[in-house]
């Protein structure tokens, strides 16, 4: 038996660990966006498995020491590095009761999975999908894409038997995983990346045109993909223009919303996502805007039939009975990758209940206008020069202060800004290259940004590139990191 022996000590153990994981949360503004970890640190994990049993109060000190300290910093309102939710204590507390409980939800007769399809049927509302849609939850949109594209395109040799070369179509700002997926089918040489327009988003007319020259020599268009908040800049393509192409080509339309498609939530925000609800299938992650702790994604299918023939098996061990636990098929192992599935949903459910819709509108609108305010900001700055116009929460700005300066010296001093950010725990953006120059780019994600916390951003930003000034005669490869001292 691997239970404790001692059930009154585990417990006290047990709200040491949440007492110290609340302490942690509601004090994060007292800590570094992000640290290096030190040598020290980093040899307790180089170790080979234990054989012998460590006491919880000692794993528990290790995971305060040499853990905890030295994460990505996502939960601090200061990262802005990447399209990270920040989570929320509602979220960590539904995590240990799905843990506790510890559902394997690829199937079966039990509650958890009416759990996952109250989320999932939450979702098909807010995005405008029929009755008959399907959906399962997954780690993120990576898993969705896949699961939505192997989806696509047994539909599409279903519908055009005879066809022998296929083309796919998304833009050049779209989202890595979309190639991944079609690597992993075997497919990648079909997909055409358009060009995009001055705002990143995709070039309609370039598009058609790919369209038509594909159909002229005998190629078979199956699948266009458009961005809900492209990675780099929150750009939103015309989802209205890509659905009435994707129809008159008999294409599969499927778009990408890892994190933009919840800003539906917002009224003020829901018009420019129009077309969405023409879809054939969405992908989008509820761990970004929507805050839910790591990992939530989901995928979303119009032709829920289709959905289930692409993935359901028929293995003697899955079959399905009318009552006892067999029953309540289908299941959602028939609608993706995993047999064995953690509790997902619950955490989802308990921060969408918890919290409600018109709240995380809210913060969603915040984000949007923080980043507003950065890019004005940015604007009245000299030295620094905006990339992109800003469309949701991402702002892209890189230093331009000095005329003399090649491109590529331009691109080494905004690497080295952005490392002496990171380097200084005030702030954290990260690196993106738009028109081929390296730039800053702040993502406001996190539900705990504040504007003092972008107002950080900009000063330790000015501070690096007065650093930055001082070695400009310098390689980038010389270039010395300066050092910041850390001040909540």
């Amino acid at each position: 038996m691997l239970d404790p022996t001692d059930w009154e000590l585990f417990r006290a153990q047990g709200h040491r660990m949440l007492d110290d994981m609340v302490d942690y949360l509601q004090t994060i503004r007292e800590r570094p966006v992000w640290q290096q970890a030190p040598e020290s640190a980093q040899a307790y994990f180089h170790h080979g498995i234990p054989r012998h049993a460590t006491p919880l109060p000692e794993l528990h000190d290790t995971f305060m020491q040499h853990i905890l300290p030295y994460s990505v910093g996502n939960t601090h309102p200061g990262f802005m590095g990447w399209v990270h939710g920040g989570g929320t204590p509602v979220g960590m507390l539904a995590e240990m009761l799905a843990g506790g409980l510890n559902a394997n939800l690829g199937g079966r007769n039990q509650i958890p999975i009416e759990v996952e399809r109250q989320v999932i049927g939450w979702m098909r509302d807010l995005f405008g999908f029929p009755a008959q849609s399907s959906g399962v939850l997954t780690t993120g949109t990576s898993a969705a894409t896949l699961i939505a594209l192997v989806t696509a395109r047994d539909a599409a040799q279903q519908k055009h038997p005879n066809a022998t070369t296929w083309a796919a179509y998304t833009s050049t700002q779209a989202h890595g995983c979309i190639a991944r997926a079609l690597k992993i089918m075997g497919w990648q040489g079909c997909l055409r990346k358009i060009p995009c327009l001055d705002d990143h988003t995709i070039n309609l007319a370039a598009l058609q045109q790919a369209i038509t020259e594909d159909q002229q020599h005998g190629i078979q268009p199956w699948l266009i993909i458009g961005t809900a908040g492209s990675v780099n800049t929150g750009a939103v393509d015309d989802l209205q223009g890509l659905a009435q192409l994707a129809k008159q080509c008999d294409a599969w339309l499927h778009v990408d919303g890892a994190f933009g498609a919840l800003a539906l939530l917002s009224p003020q925000l829901a018009p420019r996502f129009r077309g969405i609800e023409s879809a054939d299938s969405l992908a989008m992650d509820f761990h970004k805007w929507g805050q839910v702790p790591y990992d939530a994604g989901l995928i979303l299918i119009r032709d829920g039939e289709q959905h289930r023939q692409s993935f359901a098996a028929a293995d003697a061990y899955l079959q399905r009975e009318e009552q006892g636990l067999a029953a309540n098929s289908p299941w959602p192992c028939d609608y993706g990758l995993e047999l064995s599935r953690g509790f997902r949903a619950l955490k989802i459910w308990f921060t969408f209940q918890s919290l409600g819709t018109a709240r995380l509108a809210e913060m969603i609108e915040q984000s949007c206008a923080l980043a507003q305010q950065l890019g004005e900001w940015v604007k009245a700055t000299p030295t620094l020069e905006l990339m992109a116009e800003v469309s949701l929460n991402i702002v892209c700005f890189r230093y331009c202060g000095d005329q003399s300066l090649s491109p590529e010296r331009y691109d080494a001093i905004n690497r080295a800004i952005i490392v002496h950010i990171q380097q200084s725990g005030l702030a954290a953006p990260s690196l993106t290259f738009l028109r081929g120059r390296a730039v800053i780019r702040a993502a406001i994600v996190n539900h705990r940004t504040q504007q003092e916390d972008i107002g950080k951003l900009l000063a330790a930003t000015l501070v690096a590139v007065q650093a930055c000034q001082s070695t400009s005669s310098r390689s980038h490869s010389d270039a010395t990191p300066f050092t910041f001292i850390f001040s909540p």
